[in-house]
């Protein structure tokens, strides 16, 4: 199947979409967009420092992008090159490993993404709540929450230039509280050191530090699903992959490595929203006002909205890709034709996450790299199928060191996907063992697919190697 193929049942309007000349995204905002897709900023690595200590805990922080974010930035850095199509993953996976595997591909991101989406509003709210404690009363964070689940919708709804120029913006705004940081730091050389303070500790020690930076550095290849709507994909991929692994590291260790320089003890970052508490005495009052700690809370806010966006904008493709696959209904492709934005998938996505809004979701770090890790191993195991399948497949940018290159690149990822599987039968959730609950959720896949089949509710089309390389011209 040409990966510029639309299938013949879909009605035109549907399908117009890869035969014109529609607005795409270009390299810096895709930057962004995977920015906020795997970061969202400082925001969230409190614990780490808190748990690990400054030195420790700036070594992981350090070491996890070329442990685990390089290898992954390379692995999808060739497969997007070479298989620019919507879906992204999903669709590599399905063409290296078949239909089963592509299922399989798309369910445990999908059932992941019910447990992380309904994190970003409550985050949002949580550091709206530093601000305006009203909407900490009754119902009215539900309401704030829910407000971010519809504004993000309608930004997608407009479509993918918009989601990538919001994105753009926002990365320069919540950036500028903590370039504020780095810069004041020098001239507070030791003058928030507690000569009193005593060391405590939280449980969360060293493997739990490399857990969390684990959770925060996850996500590279949620840039994926949107390959054709990308500017020269096949070019523009590898670029900002390797630009975001980067800029992500650097929002991570800069600031921790200035505020170390002023003496302020690891006990400072207690927890989730500890960064206000250091900005406000790192600079101090004007007027009475901790105008440092306003921006930083400003900056929780538009973090936790740019990754709410910007992951709306991932994930409602994936149905989309499957139903022209005929892996979902049909009526999953329906997309706009002004914007070509699947209107359906986002409204359907948005309205599953707001229902979540008053669970209260906890972030479930274990269970969250427990389900992208299967996923993330599914896409190792396809690159190094199609390179044995598909060898003459044109790729813009190849895994260096040839097919040995291709099996190590893997190889670090899955050990500490295996430290977290370990941890997470430790873990209870829902009154169940982490461990066992993960393992429930991916057999679930494997049993949707065979009855689906079984009943034919899925139409799935036979995998065939298509010409992706022409879309760097389409």
């Amino acid at each position: 199947m040409s990966s510029i193929s639309v299938p013949a049942q879909f009605p035109s309007r549907d399908v117009s979409i890869t035969k014109k000349r529609v607005v795409k995204l270009t390299l810096w905002p895709l930057v962004a967009a995977t920015f906020f897709m795997v970061s969202g900023g400082t925001y969230g690595t409190e614990e780490i420092i808190h748990g690990a200590g400054y030195g420790r805990g700036i070594l992981i922080l350090l070491f996890l992008p070329v442990l685990w974010s390089l290898p992954t930035a390379f692995m999808i850095g060739e497969l997007s090159s070479a298989l620019p199509e919507e879906g992204g993953y999903y669709a590599w996976v399905r063409r290296g490993l078949g239909n089963f595997w592509g299922f399989q591909e798309a369910w445990l991101s999908l059932a992941a993404s019910i447990f992380d989406m309904a994190i970003y509003p409550t985050l949002f709210v949580f550091y709206l709540k530093q601000m305006l404690p009203w909407f900490g009363t009754a119902n009215h964070g539900i309401y704030a929450g829910l407000f971010v689940v519809v504004t993000c919708a309608a930004l997608n709804l407009a479509g993918i230039r918009v989601v990538g120029v919001t994105s753009l913006w926002l990365f320069f705004l919540l950036s500028a509280p903590f370039a504020l940081v780095v810069v004041l730091a020098p001239f507070k050389l030791g003058t928030m050191a507690d000569p009193h303070a005593v060391p405590t500790a939280t449980g969360l020690g060293l493997l739990g530090g490399v857990l969390v930076a684990m959770w925060n550095y996850m996500g590279w290849d949620n840039a994926s699903t949107i390959a054709q709507e990308v500017e020269r994909p096949q070019r523009t991929y590898p670029q900002a992959m390797i630009a975001a692994v980067i800029l992500v590291a650097l929002t991570y260790v800069l600031p921790f490595a200035a505020v170390y320089l002023t003496g302020a003890p690891s006990a400072l970052f207690g927890e989730d929203g500890s960064w206000a508490t250091v900005a406000g005495a790192l600079g101090g009052k004007i007027a009475g006002f901790e105008w440092l700690r306003f921006l930083i809370v400003l900056g929780g806010m538009m973090s936790a909205f740019g990754m709410f966006n910007a992951l709306v904008m991932s994930y409602s493709r994936l149905p989309l890709a499957m139903a022209r696959d005929g892996m979902l209904p049909k009526v999953f492709g329906k997309t706009s034709r002004r914007t070509n934005a699947p209107w359906l998938a986002i409204l359907i996505c948005a309205a599953c996450w707001a229902c979540c809004l008053g669970l209260g979701f906890k972030r479930l770090v274990t269970l969250d790299i427990m389900l992208y890790g299967a996923s993330l191993m599914l896409e190792f195991v396809t690159l190094v199928v199609l390179r044995i399948k598909e060898p003459e497949l044109k790729r813009g940018f190849r895994v260096p060191g040839g097919m040995t290159g291709a099996v190590l690149t893997g190889v670090f990822p899955l050990l500490l996907l295996l430290l977290a599987v370990v941890e997470s039968n430790h873990e209870t959730v829902l009154g169940m063992n982490g461990l066992l609950f993960g393992a429930l959720i991916m057999f679930a896949g494997f049993a949707v697919y065979l009855v689906s089949n079984k009943l034919r509710i899925l139409r799935a089309k036979p995998v065939v190697a298509g010409k992706a390389e022409e879309l760097e011209t389409a």
